[in-house]
This record gives C-alpha cells, sequence and structure tokens, in this order.
C-alpha cells in the first residue's frame, strides 16, 4: 500500500476517534462550562456586595452549607442540583468571537474606488491603474478622515488619457465623488494636469451669525460678505455672536479707480440676492446717494423709502422708466461737469463727485413687462450708466433669478465683471453665471446667503452674506430687524419711535452784532460734525 493511502487513512482514523472523544465528553463539557458560569457569578456578587454585608452574607451561606450536611441524603441531592444547573447553565454553546470591526479606510475609499472606475478604466490600458478587481491602495496616495468618520481629504493619480481639460469629464469625477464622500459638504478639487493628480478637500462651514453692521472698510470698499481664510489676505473685525473677531472679507473696490465698477449678482430664489442689495444699500448710504428699482414689487426695500440719500425706490414699470431716465441724464450732467471742470483746471462740483448707485432688483421681469406693453426696455437704459458710469460715479448693482441669466442683455452681462452666485448652482451655471469654471462643487443644501464670488480675472471665492433682513417683515427675529435699523440713515415712523421734534426755521435770519475792531482775531473752524447729504429729488 503507498504511502499516502497509509497517511490519508491516519487522518480519517484520528478524525473519527476525535469525533467519538467530543460526544463521549461532551456532558463533561457542558457540565464544565456551566460551573465555569456558576463561579464567575458568585464571584460577581461577592464583588458587588458591600464590605459591611460580607460577614453576615458569609455567615448565612455557613448555616445553609450545615443544614444541607445534617438533612439526611443531604450532600446527595445538593450535588444532583448543582450538577443540573451547571448542565442548563452551560447547555449553550460557547460564543464565538467577534469579528473586528472592518477598516473605515477600506470600506469608504473602497467604495469610491469601485465607482470611479468606469470612468477612469481604459478598454485599451495593458496596466490599466483602475480596474475592476484592483485595490485602491495603488490610485489613492494620501487620504483623511474626520472625527466622525468622513473623508475629509484625499489625493488620487488618475490616467494620463484621461481628459482632464474638459469641463464635462471633470464634473462627472467630482459628481462621484461627492456623492461617496458626502453631499451635505462643499468639496475643493484642485487639479494638477501636469502630474495627472487630483486634490480633494472637504471644506469647513462658513458662519452664518453674522448680521448687519457697519464694517470697518475705506470709501468706495464694499464688504459683500465673507469667506474662508485661503480667500483673502484681510481680515476685519465683526461682531459675532456678542463677541468681536476677526474674518476674512470678500470686498468689492468701487469708484473711479475701480476695474470692476459694476456688480451682477444672481441667484436661486430665496437665497439672499435681495439681502445682499440691501447690505449694499446700508453701506453705500453714508458716501453716496442710491436708486432703487424693485422689478420684483415684493417691497423688498420698502425701508429704503424716505431716507436721507434716497432718491426713490421703483416698483412699477412707469416709475422704473423715469427713475432711469433721470440716471441717464444725470450721468450726462456728471460727465459734462467733470469735462468742465479739467478743461478749467479746478475742482469738480460736490454733487458730481459723490457717489451715485443704481441698485435694480430682477429687472428682467421689468423688461417682459415692457415688452409686452410696447415700452422700452428698461435695460436698455443702463447702457450709458455701465459704460461711462466709473468716470461719472456712478455703480450700476444687477440682481436677478439665477435662471433668467439669458434675459439680460448683452451690455449688462459684458460690463458688469464683479459677479456673484448664489445658492447651489451646477457647473454649467456656475460657469456661465461667473465666467470662469468653479473648483468648489456646492453642497446639496446650501444655507441662506452662501454662494460665490468672482472679482474680474480673479479666482472663484466662496462667499457668506451677512444676514441683513426686511426690518418691515413682522416675521423676521427683532434683533436682526435692530440691526438693520440701527444703520439707516434716520428713524422711520413704521419701524421706530417718532424722531424729535424739528424748531421751525425762523421768517429772517438773526441779527448778528458788529464785531469790536479791537478784538482779536479768532481762527475759522472749518470742521464739520456730520457728513454733509445733500438729496436731489428727481424732476
Amino acid at each position: 500500500m503507498p504511502l499516502h493511502r497509509h497517511l490519508s487513512k491516519g487522518r480519517a482514523i484520528a478524525r473519527t476517534a476525535g469525533d467519538h472523544a467530543s460526544d463521549m465528553f461532551a456532558p463533561l463539557s457542558v457540565i464544565g462550562r456551566g460551573l465555569r458560569h456558576h463561579v464567575d457569578w458568585a464571584r460577581s456578587r461577592w464583588q458587588d456586595t458591600p464590605k459591611e454585608r460580607r460577614g453576615p452574607t458569609l455567615f448565612l451561606t455557613a448555616a445553609l452549607l450545615i443544614g444541607v450536611y445534617l438533612l439526611p441524603h443531604g450532600l446527595l441531592f445538593a450535588l444532583i442540583a448543582l450538577m443540573a444547573s451547571a448542565a442548563w447553565a452551560g447547555r449553550a454553546p460557547r460564543a464565538a468571537p467577534a469579528q473586528p470591526a472592518p477598516d473605515v479606510a477600506d470600506v469608504k475609499l473602497g467604495a469610491l474606488y469601485a465607482a470611479l472606475t468606469p470612468y477612469l478604466c481604459g478598454p485599451e490600458d495593458a496596466n490599466p491603474l483602475y480596474h475592476f478587481e484592483g485595490g485602491y491602495k495603488n490610485a489613492f496616495s494620501d487620504w483623511e478622515f474626520d472625527g466622525e468618520g468622513r473623508l475629509s481629504r484625499l489625493e488620487l493619480t488618475y490616467p494620463a488619457y484621461f481628459t482632464d481639460t474638459e469641463p464635462a469629464a471633470r464634473a462627472r469625477i467630482e459628481q462621484v465623488v461627492q456623492g461617496k464622500a458626502g453631499r451635505a459638504r462643499e468639496y475643493r478639487f484642485d487639479w494638477d494636469e501636469e502630474s495627472n493628480r487630483l486634490r480633494i478637500a472637504a471644506l469647513a462651514p462658513l458662519p452664518t451669525d453674522i448680521v448687519a453692521q457697519r464694517f470697518v472698510a475705506a470709501p468706495g470698499e464694499v464688504v459683500l460678505g465673507f469667506t474662508d481664510e485661503g480667500g483673502t489676505a484681510r481680515t476685519i473685525p465683526v461682531t459675532r455672536g456678542g463677541t468681536t473677531v476677526q474674518q476674512p472679507p470678500v470686498v468689492w473696490r468701487t469708484g473711479p479707480r475701480s476695474a470692476e465698477p459694476h456688480l451682477l449678482v444672481l441667484g436661486v430664489t430665496g437665497y439672499g440676492t435681495s439681502s445682499l442689495l440691501r447690505s449694499i444699500a446700508l453701506q453705500a448710504l453714508p458716501y453716496g446717494d442710491l436708486v432703487v428699482v424693485d422689478g420684483a414689487g415684493t417691497g423688498e426695500h420698502a425701508c429704503l423709502v424716505n431716507r436721507p440719500g434716497v432718491h426713490t425706490v421703483e416698483t412699477s414699470l412707469h416709475g422704473a422708466l423715469a427713475a432711469l431716465e433721470w440716471a441717464v441724464g444725470e450721468t450726462e450732467r456728471r460727465l459734462a461737469a467733470l469735462n468742465a471742470a479739467r478743461h478749467a483746471g479746478g475742482a469738480p462740483p460736490e454733487d458730481v463727485t459723490r457717489p451715485l448707485w443704481l441698485l435694480l432688483d430682477h429687472p428682467t421681469e421689468l423688461s417682459e413687462l415692457a415688452q409686452a406693453e410696447g415700452r422700452p426696455d428698461p435695460q436698455d437704459l443702463l447702457e450709458l450708466p455701465l459704460r461711462h458710469g466709473r468716470a461719472a460715479r456712478v455703480t450700476v448693482v444687477v440682481a436677478d433669478d439665477l435662471q433668467a441669466r439669458h434675459r439680460l442683455t448683452a451690455t449688462v452681462r459684458a460690463t458688469t465683471r464683479a459677479r456673484v452666485v448664489l445658492g447651489p448652482a451646477g457647473p454649467d451655471e456656475g460657469h456661465d453665471a461667473l465666467g470662469a469654471p468653479l473648483d468648489i462643487v456646492p453642497a446639496v443644501h446650501a444655507p441662506v446667503g452662501r454662494g460665490y464670488a468672482r472679482i474680474g480675472n480673479g479666482t472663484p471665492v466662496r462667499l457668506q452674506v451677512p444676514t441683513t433682513v426686511d426690518p418691515l417683515d413682522d416675521e423676521a427675529p427683532a434683533p436682526l430687524r435692530d440691526a438693520v435699523i440701527a444703520l439707516l440713515p434716520h428713524r422711520d415712523t413704521r419701524t421706530e419711535a417718532a424722531a424729535p421734534a424739528v424748531p421751525p426755521r425762523p421768517d429772517c435770519p438773526p441779527a448778528v452784532p458788529a464785531a469790536d475792531p479791537a478784538a482779536p482775531a479768532r481762527p475759522v473752524d472749518l470742521a464739520k460734525d456730520e457728513p454733509m447729504i445733500r438729496s436731489r429729488p428727481i424732476s
């Protein structure tokens, strides 16, 4: 008989003997397991018993054992009862050891690798980096998870034949990564086309509790909102939650030396385009005059009515056309006055150098109404202020719905090089609205006022608009309304207490006594306690 037959027969005999032995000693193993349970139970009860009760417990146990010993056949019955209870307690088989928890990186990165494989796998690649039986460690070089087990940073390598220069191909990869890593956060995608690497970073949420206040900015600077620390090299002090903290702002510079004198704000409905217009108006009022056109007619800017420096707030098509026609004439007058002052070599008049702001909220709705009635388009009247506004100190801010961006005129889109997009925008919408590809994938559910800003040819940055509610909105919290009211030029009886009575103007100027020739001459103080605000009504 061959040797391997002897070995296989010996293994079968040993296996059979082991099975018989386990069957024969199975009752003993059950009783032994039950006795071990009893010992563990007695030890735990003894440890849980307070020290002052251990003496009486030992005395009662000893008395019970003596009583059992004195009974006829007591030890036999006690042994039978102990074996029966041990067999009952040990009847359950030994629990299998718990399997170790799977590694978070293996689970989540493996799923992400499998999801990216159909998009990054080439059928003709002899040594594919992504294939259906491969592992993520060959493609992912660095990763990091936060305390909650969510992916916060990842660096991966993709094949050289992947079309990373096409926005559509990039959008597919970004959508897959966001779907696997979590749609509740924003992610920044850094495409390194030279080395075929993609760096992904989850962005921390921006603060949403910064309310309207007087920001530290120079005349002509407007704080649109706040961004990440890496989005700007400047910080300003702001009041947040009752304390003063430093926050990085998104500053838009206006005036005759600004490269981007006009602003276009596009947003999803309900994400704060009107709030941003109110914030800009409150920052512009101390240094300039305002003309507001509310094309939506919702009364979002009624708090600016009859305020010093606010020429008019129009909600109808007739009033909007009249206001914009006056703005065109005012722009021409300013240009003529500035040109005459330059030729004469003198200083221009004060009413020419004081900034004029044209704030238009949803002008496309007025354009549709004007087209239906056969009247001039209000956007056509913006051509002169937009093209010559920087020289005439006229600034135009247009806010509209993101879906209505195609209804804006070519002049409006070409001259507004400072852009803001509020709300979750897709890759195509963000690229069309900002004029540049957006390397940040927005979250599915973004807070009100969250968006992105691009000033001129700069890189798009994240933006959180300060909370600037309508003070006439009864549903808004009272502290937020009070913060806006405190920034308005003077009190309004609709929302605040009545202003103190102003003494009547005298009929004739008071008589000035003649100066004493012998009195010493005093210097003349030309300082002013408050800046002068001259409001020119529309004629």
